[in-house]
């Protein structure tokens, strides 16, 4: 195996270490939680991962013309944005 497939496929290890590390911690809140802040300062769970979702996007998808950082309204989810669509399988 050369040294870029090595890379992609502890790249993809460890990528999805983290999914069920994340799964894991989402799956101890209710709904209701995913979406309240603590503060009014503060984001909620389910705003960190719809920022968190829309910057790996970015990194592994048009790293090359995105920055990878949310504009406007759609970073923030909508009542319409349910658990299954959090947390694609």
């Amino acid at each position: 195996m050369d040294v870029g497939a090595a890379y992609l496929d502890e790249a993809r290890r460890s990528l999805r270490g983290h999914k069920r590390l994340a799964e894991g911690a989402i799956a101890q809140v209710s709904d209701a939680e995913l979406f309240s802040q603590l503060d009014p300062e503060a984001n909620s769970i389910a705003v960190v991962m719809k920022h968190i979702t829309g910057n790996m996007r970015s990194r592994f998808t048009d790293f090359l013309t995105s920055d990878g950082e949310s504009r406007g309204e759609s970073a923030i989810p909508s009542s319409k944005w349910t658990r299954e669509r959090r947390v694609p399988s």
